[in-house]
């Protein structure tokens, strides 16, 4: 049963911006969020995850801090967005946290209906896409097999069409926080820690500037991610071949034994016996290759290396002294 939020004080909103490259994109996006923002609170901030920029992201987000509530935290390189996107939700202060792209394709006008789901009660308010056509059909085909797969194999039930584009209670967030795995997938980890969650529908926007990072190799290296941390099917699918291609194996040595008995051998089989190594050796190699990921995963999280590192973290004054009052207030109640 839902327990509604809309008697309560306005909360601290902190909504998350991962960014890397992207500072012709925050010069629009931020003055558009600190305009959507005050609609829901008068108490908000923009935290902007600077991901090792080679561009001008940093001098950007200081010139902005300027003249609205906007805070930088720079990471030391270029971690990737999950590991952004870690460090945001762990220097969030809100009692409200936003995870948004920055380059404007995440509208800014559904933040008005993600937050009136959290009033109502709900913990986790994510976007789901309501269609996929800016996306060729072999990556739609992709996509759709991935989750659908992930979707069967793994302990939670991951939505194929919702993304990182959502709002969350500090709840949540302190949940996420408890986790400590180095190779992160946040979508699953988004399902994994559950929670009351709904997903609100949303048309994606055209990029305002400049190209997605996000290519073909770091999708492919997030799909692996996301399999090797939240589903052990690849293992259990080649016990299985293992197993059968040894049945069969043993059947065709049988069948070979009988035939040598009765009616001896003229002509040895010399094309069968090739074919059966190369077969059985590719089976071989490519199990070990399955095992291998799974154990290359062990190794990171042993190694116990931080997610990420930071290089700078600047809040503005303004926002300092927000906090302090909201926290001098809450005391005097």
């Amino acid at each position: 049963m839902l327990t509604p939020r809309s008697g309560q004080p306005a909360p601290l909103i902190t909504c998350i911006l991962p960014a890397y490259n992207e500072a012709d994109n925050l010069k629009e996006m931020v003055p558009l969020l600190c305009a959507t923002l005050p609609k829901l609170s008068d108490r908000f901030e923009v935290l902007v995850v600077d991901d090792g920029s080679r561009d001008a992201t940093e001098a950007t987000v200081l010139k902005l801090s300027e003249q609205y509530p906007v805070s930088l935290l720079s990471l030391s390189r270029n971690f990737g967005k999950e590991a952004a996107m870690s460090a945001g939700l762990d220097y969030a202060e809100g009692d409200v946290v936003i995870i948004m792209d920055s380059d404007m394709q995440h509208p800014v006008e559904m933040l008005e209906v993600f937050y009136q789901r959290w009033l109502e009660g709900y913990d986790m308010i994510y976007g789901v896409r309501a269609d996929r056509s800016d996306e060729g059909m072999v990556k739609r085909k992709l996509t759709r097999a991935f989750y659908h797969m992930l979707s069967k194999s793994a302990d939670v039930e991951i939505q194929p069409d919702a993304g990182d584009f959502r709002m969350m209670d500090a709840k949540v967030v302190r949940a996420l926080r408890s986790l400590s795995e180095r190779k992160r997938m946040m979508k699953g980890l988004f399902a994994w820690v559950g929670f009351r969650s709904i997903g609100v529908p949303f048309k994606v926007n055209p990029r305002f500037s400049g190209e997605t990072s996000f290519g073909i190799r770091r999708l492919s290296s997030l799909a692996l991610t996301g399999i090797t941390a939240f589903s052990s099917a690849p293992l259990r699918i080649w016990m299985f071949i293992g197993a059968s291609v040894s049945l069969l194996a043993m059947s065709y040595a049988v069948i070979v034994v009988l035939s040598t008995l009765i009616l001896g051998t003229d002509v040895p089989g010399w094309p069968t016996l090739v074919a059966g190594i190369g077969f059985l050796g590719g089976v071989q190699l490519l199990s070990v290759g399955v095992l291998g990921e799974y154990v290359a995963r062990i190794f990171s999280e042993v190694k116990g290396r931080p997610v990420y590192l930071i290089s700078d973290y600047r809040r503005p004054v303004h926002v300092e002294s927000q906090d302090k009052a909201s926290t001098k207030d809450a005391s005097s109640v």
